[in-house]
């Protein structure tokens, strides 16, 4: 039986481990390890060309039985030192992560695999946290030692917003897999294409939280870098004897592309981050839902970033648009839309009735969002309406638009600033989400 998605009795570990994150939607990611020229942030791999790491060894060296290789489960300093002594002494090694984002605003890496050609370790990243990037950043940033990553697209910005790690010489078999043309790009594939291994996928949304880690989650992450330097091999052979060393070259710049772009934090704008909201277009609202979607929008997102949880756990998009088209008049009929299970809105669920149908009395501000309607009615790309939203924002001189700047109570959210007026009746409306 597969592990749960979400495990409600977890502690949750920003609390259990004291992380200090920052949720903020004014202060940007800042990278301070990283130099700059001007304004310009430079990543260490930007002092290379891709090609620099495309070497034409053509050696295939297959795996050791993960049975009887070495394995080491890091969860204290000693092993952690042991393990980044040993990576100091190898030329390549393969990495993985494992994350979680559903009780977390920015989400959390939870475990770190990595495989030399000689031993498998597992990383405890979050009794680890703050110590990871002190004995691994070197290694990874070392341009002589080669990584080898599938899809590392998110595990790239993971490793930088976490642990202020950046990757050189990157070798993504993702991209790899892509260029070859290959039937199908995920692990899972590579893993029984190569070598035979019918990869364990039931653990790979599994709340890797969880401590201890069962036995069988353990061999999973194990599976994910312990064949990954071989299907690297042959990948590399193929390319070199049957492609040419042109596909070889384009392997590497895409890695080089992945692993140059930089951690960004979510940034949330009042006037148009609802209109990328999953599943909008098709769901025809009229500017009265859309009105009210728009403010229950902002104060999901106000609620996930104070109490760092998703907002897909504090009120998930299906629920949230079905909100938007109902219209609820009684508790009953909210909590029949979103159930006994969300405890922000069980919480709130009578204020968020009233707001809702204070919202729906606005006839002023309604009309508003006429133009809005009308335009994803007519199936206009959404960049496109956020930038007819932006530009009506700039040349919009009704009294009284700039100067809605704060909730009703502004202690309650201090680093937060407000001018959506939708949200300000919301909020005032449900006073409860202030602790």
């Amino acid at each position: 039986m597969a592990v749960p998605f979400h495990v409600p009795s977890l502690p949750k570990p920003q609390t259990k481990y004291n992380f200090q994150v920052d949720n903020s939607n004014t202060s940007p990611y800042l990278h301070p390890r990283l130099p700059k020229f001007g304004s310009t942030l430079i990543h260490p791999a930007m002092r290379f060309n891709p090609l620099d790491f495309a070497h034409f060894q053509l050696n295939v060296t297959k795996p050791n039985q993960i049975d009887s290789t070495p394995f080491k489960l890091v969860e204290n300093i000693s092993d952690l030192n042991y393990m980044a002594t040993k990576l100091s002494e190898a030329d390549e090694f393969a990495v993985d992560l494992e994350h979680n984002s559903y009780r977390s605003f920015q989400g959390m890496t939870c475990l770190m695999q990595i495989s030399t050609r000689e031993e498998d370790f597992v990383v405890d990243t979050l009794k680890l946290r703050d110590n990871i990037g002190d004995y691994l950043r070197q290694v990874f940033q070392d341009p002589n030692k080669r990584k080898v990553m599938h899809g590392a697209s998110n595990d790239i910005l993971w490793l930088q917003r976490d642990f202020d790690i950046y990757v050189c010489n990157l070798f993504d078999t993702m991209q790899a897999s892509k260029v070859l043309g290959l039937e199908r790009n995920s692990l899972e594939f590579l893993l029984k294409h190569y070598c035979g291994v019918i990869a364990n996928k039931k653990y790979q949304t599994s709340d890797w939280r969880m401590r201890p880690l069962p036995c069988d989650m353990v061999r999973y992450a194990r599976e994910d870098t312990h064949y990954l330097l071989y299907i690297h091999d042959v990948m590399k052979n193929t390319l070199v004897h049957e492609y040419g060393g042109d596909f070889l070259a384009e392997v590497y710049r895409k890695s080089y592309e992945v692993c140059v772009q930089l951690y960004k934090k979510e940034v949330f704008s009042n006037t148009t981050s609802y209109l990328y909201l999953h599943g909008l277009p098709e769901a025809n609202l009229n500017a009265t839902q859309l009105f009210v979607l728009s403010a229950l929008f902002e104060w999901r997102d106000t609620v996930a970033r104070q109490d760092d949880e998703s907002t897909g756990y504090v009120l998930p998009n299906k629920q949230l648009l079905e909100i938007a088209k109902r219209l609820p008049e009684k508790k009953e009929d909210l909590l029949e839309i979103v159930g006994y299970n969300k405890p922000y809105v069980l919480k709130n669920a009578d204020s968020m009735v009233k707001s809702i149908q204070a919202l729906i009395r606005n006839e002023a501000t309604i009309a508003k969002f006429e133009g809005v309607s009308q335009l994803l009615k007519q199936r206009m790309h959404v960049s496109d309406i956020a930038t007819h939203v932006q530009q009506a924002e700039r040349y919009d001189n009704e009294a009284g638009r700039l100067g809605m700047m704060y909730y009703s109570n502004p202690r309650c959210y201090p680093n937060f600033r407000v001018i959506n007026p939708a949200y300000i009746q919301f909020v005032t409306m449900v006073p409860s989400i202030c602790h």
